[in-house]
Formats: C-alpha cells, structure tokens, sequence
C-alpha cells in the first residue's frame, strides 16, 4: 500500500477524485452542523447561549489531536521508508493541525472567561494542548531549518514522532490530574452523556472539520507536488 502511493502520479489520480468529494462533505456539515447548533439545539441550564461555543471549540480539539498523529504516522513512514508523499503529507499536515490547535485555545478561552472567570489557567489539559501548538510550531521551524531538506525533514520527524506521547497524555489528562475540564462525555464506554439535540450538530461539526481537513490537505499536497516537478525541471535544465 505505501509502495502504491509511493508514486506521486498515483497519488495525485487518488486526490483528484477525493478533493471534489472531501469539499462538498465540508460545505454540507459544517452547515448543517452550524445550522443545527445555533438554531435546534437548546441552551444548556447552567452555561446558557454560552454552550454553543462547545460546537466550534470541541471538534476543533479533536481535531489537533487527529492532525497529530497523522503527522507522526506520516513522518513515520517517510523515517522509515523513505517516502516521498509521505513526506510531503507529514510537511502539509503541520500547518493544517496548527490551524486547528490555535483555534481549539481561542475558543476555550472565550469560552472559559465566562465559565471560570477567567481567560487561561494552567491546568493539565490547557497546557498540553499549549505544548501540542508548539510541536507543531517547532515541526514547522526544524523542517526549515537546515541548508539540506533532507536533514530538515528528517529532523522534524523525529520531532514529531517523539512528540506523540503528548496525544494521550491531553487525552487523559482530565482522568490523571484534577482539572477544570469535564471528564469525556461523549465517546464513553456506556455510550455518550450529550443530550441527542446537542450530539448531532457536534458530530455534524465533527465530520466537516475532518472534511476539512483532508480537503486543505489535498490541496497543499497537490501543490507541494506540482513545486517539486517545477524544481527538479528546473535543475534538469540548469545542467544541460
């Protein structure tokens, strides 16, 4: 399978039917997932119009964690296999699961202003999530840091990879330690805590922003791709 897709013209035939199919997945849940949160589902009785926060906010945390691993996974296979689409996901990837960790911060923060009197605390959850905004910060910088991308890259990998032990670590956190944020309520082993009004715009939301995700992914991939040719052209005719 990574053999497979090791070759770019493969892998760029897979997206071109993916891409249409990820934009129109976005475009119809997360509207309907907006739709439904702002207007179906009710207040909660102790957090009022404040909860809807939670339907922007929650995915957005999952989503930074799912990002994650893909960008180890990724950096993984390009470590071991040497795998040049691999590589170019794992290096597409970073900036998309930064995106998502900042805004998952963003809105836990005006969402805990009012619901814990203040902006930011450092509790055990708050500050690994911080912690996973700056791997994939740091992922971005050590890529580019080395006159060789090759060493870059390979540095960056090892990054992530290490980095990964920080995914259950934010996962857990509120089983571990004694924090702020409210134990898992909705992928439990006795089936989700979430009233249905509120479960359906948040799995909706969930499901665009996945989407979404590979939707930008393709797209950067593509791109990254389409500069590699134009480069290595560029040498070839640099030589001759």
């Amino acid at each position: 399978m990574f053999n497979y897709f090791a070759n770019p013209t493969r892998y760029l035939r897979l997206i071109s039917k993916l891409q249409p199919i990820a934009m129109v997945v976005t475009i119809l849940t997360i509207g309907a997932g907006l739709y439904y949160a702002l207007f179906k589902s009710p207040p909660d009785y102790q957090q009022s119009e404040t909860v809807r926060m939670m339907y922007v906010h929650v995915p957005a945390a999952w989503m930074a964690m799912f990002c994650y691993v893909g960008l180890a996974c990724s950096s993984a296979v390009a470590l071991i296999w040497r795998h040049m689409v691999a590589d170019i996901v794992a290096k597409s990837t970073a900036p998309i699961g930064a995106c998502f960790t900042f805004l998952a911060l963003a809105t836990g923060s005006l969402w805990g202003k009012p619901m814990w009197g203040t902006w930011w605390v450092w509790d055990a959850r708050l500050t690994s999530v911080l912690i996973l905004f700056f791997l994939y910060l740091g992922y971005m910088v050590l890529y580019n840091a080395f006159d060789e991308p090759t060493r870059g890259a390979r540095a960056a990998a090892i990054l992530s990879i290490v980095g990964v032990i920080n995914v259950p670590i934010i996962k857990f956190s509120v089983d571990w330690w004694n924090t702020l944020h409210q134990p898992a309520s909705v992928v439990k082993m006795d089936g989700p805590a979430v009233h249905p009004s509120m479960l359906t715009p948040l799995l909706l939301m969930a499901v665009g922003y996945t989407a979404l995700y590979f939707w930008i992914l393709f797209i950067r991939t593509r791109a990254e791709l389409n500069a590699n040719k134009v480069r290595a052209l560029r040498i070839r005719q640099a030589e001759g």
